[in-house]
């Protein structure tokens, strides 16, 4: 790992040999608050105690879980709140119209309880897909039933890897990363067409 990645990471792992479950969840609902705490580290190691027989496999699961819909809770007020306002004032500059913001809340109705499940088992987008859901005012109820769905499967089979994997658990971090790069390579290729939009204006 690169150094810094390293201290990052040791610092995680600290947290959650100190506090436990408490640890889990609040880390777990930074996540999902759009901040960059990897789920990828946080529940293999988890699921590594759980193979010292110093945790429980379900309650680091659900510990996990419950922190994902909290920060998630917490994103899509954000949207709601404070995104569409955002978007009205400032939209024309991410060349999002109100528009086109009004197509987003007919679709989101329709297809958001999809994308809001699919999307918490894809690494990077499960953190940001909450906003969205938010600033169309997607159905609450659905929102929590979908998010929770979502992260139940994730977050076990995160847990599940620390707990094969045993004292090899973060093997698997360069795999997601794997994941990671493809999508940060899309966004890149986003923002170079995005710039050029801008400049031919």
């Amino acid at each position: 790992m690169i150094p810094i990645v390293q201290l990052f990471s040791d610092f995680l792992i600290s947290l959650i040999l100190n506090w436990g479950y408490l640890s889990i969840i609040v880390l777990m609902a930074m996540e999902s608050s759009n901040l960059p705490i990897p789920s990828e580290i946080v529940m293999p190691f988890a699921g590594y105690l759980v193979y010292l027989g110093k945790l429980d496999f379900i309650t680091v699961v659900l510990a996990g879980t419950l922190g994902n819909l909290i920060g998630s809770i917490l994103s899509y007020w954000g949207g709601m709140y404070i995104g569409r306002t955002a978007i009205l004032k400032y939209g024309k500059y991410v060349l999002i119209s109100e528009k086109k913001l009004n197509w987003a809340d007919s679709w989101f109705a329709k297809y958001g309880h999809k994308a809001v499940f699919i999307s918490r088992m894809l690494p990077v987008i499960r953190t940001f897909i909450s906003t969205p859901a938010g600033i169309t005012k997607m159905d609450f109820k659905k929102f929590v039933l979908y998010t929770t769905l979502g992260s139940l499967p994730w977050n076990f089979a995160l847990a599940y890897l620390g707990i094969y994997l045993g004292p090899n658990w973060n093997s698997m971090i360069n795999f997601f990363h794997m994941f990671d790069i493809v999508i940060i390579f899309a966004i890149i290729v986003f923002a170079v067409w995005y710039w050029k939009k801008i400049k031919s204006n």
